[in-house]
Order: C-alpha cells, then structure tokens, then sequence
C-alpha cells in the first residue's frame, strides 16, 4: 500500500535548508485529514516513514520538527525516535501542567530538543522555557508588530532560538529578519513537499493478539515472537526499530525473539502500543504477505532436519524472502537497514549458502518443479516424501492462531 508524508523545508538567515517538517497525510491531498486525532496522526507517520524508510532519510540528513499532542507527550511517544533525528514539537494546545512538564523534562535529559509551537506567552510557559531551544511564532495568526515584545524579551536567551512560520511575502521575511529571527517558515520558502513511499500492510487482527500480549503482567517473549512471526509487516518494523539507533546492538540479530529481548519489556511495549495506535483500521495483508509466512514456516521445518542450528535463520530467510517486491526497493538497500546475520543476508543476496539452497527448495516445491525439487533437496540431503507434509503444516500455521498460543 502506498504511504505518504508532506515535509516543508526550514531556512536560516541565509536562506539555507537547516531542517524539515514533518505532516502526516492519508492520501494525496496535501492537507491534514480532519477525521484523524493527532496522536494516532504522528504514531501513523512514525510508523510508515520511520520504520520503512527512516525519518533521516526523509529530511537528507536534517532534523526532523514532528508535532506531538498532550497524550503523545505523557507517553513518551518521542523515545521511540532516535533525539539526534527529531525535534519535538510541542502542540499549541498542549496544557502546561504539572504531568505535562515532568514528561517534556524528562525527554529533554534523554538527549531530546523541545519546541513550543505557535507560541503564546504565558507565565505558565516559564518553567518550559528553562529546557526549550526554539520558539515559533505564528505570523498570520499573531502579527509581526505584537510579536515584537516577545522577540525582544527571548531573543537574548542564551540557548534559545526563534522561527517565525507562516511567512508568505518578501516583506514578511525582511521584516522578520530585521527583528532578530533566527529560522523562516512558509509559503513564501516553499510549499510542503508530499512524499510517497510504499508500506506493507499488517494484519489487523494479528496486531490486536501482539498488543494483548505486551500488555500483560510478564511478556512471554516465546510467545510474543510467535506471533510477530505470523505478520511480515510487524517483523519488518520491528527489525527496523531495533536499528534505528536507540540501541547498541552487540552482534546481529538472528531472530524476532532475539529482537524483543534486545528491545526490553518497557520499549518492547512502547513499540507495541505505537504500532496498535498507527493500525487502528489497517484492511487485511496481500496474498503476497501469506505467501512470506509460509515460506518461514516451510524454510524452518526444512532447517530443523537438515541444519537444526540454523532454523530461526532459515524462518528470518523466508520471512523477509519478499520484503523486495512489498516495497518496491532493491534487496541489497532494504537489508542494509535490518540488523540480520551476515549468513541471512547473504543467503538472501543469492549467496550459496545453506539458508541459500533451503529458500531455493521452497521456491522449487512453490513452482511445482519437480525436477528443481529432485536437486535442490539432493544439495541438502533431505527426503521428497516429507516436504508435502511440511508445506501443509506451513499453510496451517499461516491462517491459524491457536497453532501458536
């Protein structure tokens, strides 16, 4: 399915690109849908941009200003991003209360930088200003000349910087400028830019079942991993938010479980909880995605005789078999993004390895080539007779759940 963004750049005083921000969009209207609440709008664009392309690669490397509600704030929505990556966008509507401050402080020693937007003076503000590195100034709904007083009064802060969006005319900018203005916002830069990328569409059901589990007491992780295994799409994300930099990752990772224990219960949660919060009316996955599962399945079954030790590689192998077509992007660059072992990605580079030879025999008994199966299963040493009935108990694995509980 296909995904979309809208970014408008941020200039400096020397009209220079210093960073982006980020809208959420659900179609190719670029305009915020009205039907849509604003948390579930950022954990929908945190989700298909990312944790399929990355927000980096959105903005060129820039950082990336993202809006975040009252209730993004109090759960800590923003941990979930990379702090080098983003700036955090405090909503004009936000209260500053008590809870509301604990959590933005509490980010702000996590590395994160905090911008009030749309800014209105109020001396409830002060306490937030203590850990803010930037103000913006909506222009059109505040003229330039009542503004002047605040510019005047923050403009010396140490630490502190200011950006007066909106910006539609020359004389708007110059003027701005003149006042001491640090950032420029607006149409009169540049329109938000929409961007189009391509997502994998999760299982609407299987996401309710993940998010039960993560909010248990004790997260099975054996469990939890089983059914992560079940979605393509989920295991794709989760690979790509273990590597998104909020980790340091010892050694690669060779399965989903090991992804999770990586994560930890509290994140493991928070990543559960976003992707349930982004996918409140996902539609059904493509054959495409069932075909995948099976192919896990049947991938692991085959490992467990012919390479017992290789097994969780073999499902990883299958899983992500396909992950090329879902998302129209070259193997090589998609899995230069997921923290695999150096046998998973060779093998799915075509390398002959064993993961290699146990995918081409799945690929073989898929065409019905029995001539391909006949060698492929002589490479590996494992009987015909048993694949049928493996194939079977893979596809029944796919379309059922009570398998796994």
């Amino acid at each position: 399915m296909k995904v979309f963004t809208a970014r408008q750049a941020i200039f400096n005083r020397r009209r220079q690109t210093v960073a982006y921000e980020l809208f959420f969009r659900d179609g190719i209207e670029n305009v915020f849908p009205k039907d849509v609440d604003p948390t579930v709008a950022t954990s929908r664009l945190i989700v298909n941009q990312h944790l399929n392309v990355g927000i980096s690669t959105l903005t060129n490397g820039k950082r990336a200003l993202i809006n975040f509600s009252q209730q993004g704030l109090l759960d800590q929505v923003p941990a979930l991003l990379p702090p080098n990556d983003i700036v955090i966008e405090v909503l004009e509507d936000v209260e500053p209360t008590d809870e509301v401050y604990q959590a933005c402080r509490e980010l702000f020693h996590k590395g994160y930088r905090m911008a009030l937007d749309d800014f209105l003076y109020h001396r409830n503000w002060d306490r937030f200003i203590n850990f803010t590195r930037l103000l913006k100034f909506d222009i059109q709904n505040t003229s330039l000349i009542e503004i002047a007083p605040l510019v005047e009064k923050f403009k010396q802060r140490k630490g502190l910087k200011l950006l007066a969006e909106k910006i539609e005319t020359p004389e708007e900018f110059a003027q701005a400028k003149k006042m001491g203005f640090d950032f420029f916002q607006g149409y009169f830069f540049a329109k938000p830019e929409m961007i189009q990328n391509k997502d994998i569409e999760a299982q609407h059901a299987m996401i309710l079942i993940i998010y039960h589990e993560a909010l248990k007491p004790y997260i099975n992780y054996t469990k939890l991993a089983r059914y992560f295994e079940q979605d393509v799409s989920l295991s794709y994300k989760l690979l790509r938010f273990t590597n998104s930099g909020l980790f340091i990752l010892k050694e690669p990772i060779e399965s989903i479980k090991q992804a999770l224990i990586y994560l930890g219960e509290e994140q493991a949660r928070k990543f559960v909880c976003l992707i349930a919060t982004a996918h409140l009316n996902k539609n059904k996955p493509l054959e495409i995605i069932r075909m995948s599962i099976i192919r896990a399945r049947f991938s692991e079954q085959i490992a467990k005789q012919v390479a017992p030790q290789l097994a969780d590689s073999a499902f990883m192998v299958g899983l992500f078999s396909m992950i090329d077509a879902l998302l129209d992007t070259p193997m090589e660059s998609l899995l230069a993004q997921l923290p695999l072992s150096d046998d998973i990605k060779a093998a799915m580079l075509g390398e002959k390895n064993i993961l290699f030879f146990t995918l081409e025999l799945v690929k073989a008994y898929e065409s019905g080539s029995w001539w391909a199966i006949t060698q492929k299963a002589d490479t590996l040493g494992i009987e015909q007779d048993v694949l049928p009935d493996m194939h079977r108990n893979a596809t029944l694995w796919s379309e059922t759940y009570e398998a796994i509980k």
